[in-house]
């Protein structure tokens, strides 16, 4: 194993992610996406964002989207107060 997988595995740091899908969520899946903000877009997207804890948890909430059956657009890491762009509406 290389210097650069070994970094890579000890030191993963929580991330603010963005995840976007294709349609509108009601409100009901807010408890099952716990701990994101759920945000519906006029374009009829929905962005989820918030903190993730690893890498595990990234995988869990884009198996949450598969199940949904919703087109899923893009996930992106944000920095601090990038996901507060005035492209978001929160």
């Amino acid at each position: 194993m290389s210097e650069t997988d070994a970094s890579t595995e000890d030191h993963y740091e929580p991330g603010l992610y963005e995840i976007r899908i294709k349609g509108h969520l009601g409100s009901r899946w807010a408890g099952w996406f716990e701990g994101l903000t759920i945000t519906l877009e006029e374009d009829g997207f929905t962005v989820l964002t918030g903190p993730v804890i690893d890498q595990a948890a990234l995988h869990s909430l884009l198996r949450k989207v598969r199940d949904l059956g919703l087109p899923l657009l893009s996930v992106n890491r944000v920095e601090p107060g990038q996901a507060d762009a005035p492209d978001v509406k929160q």
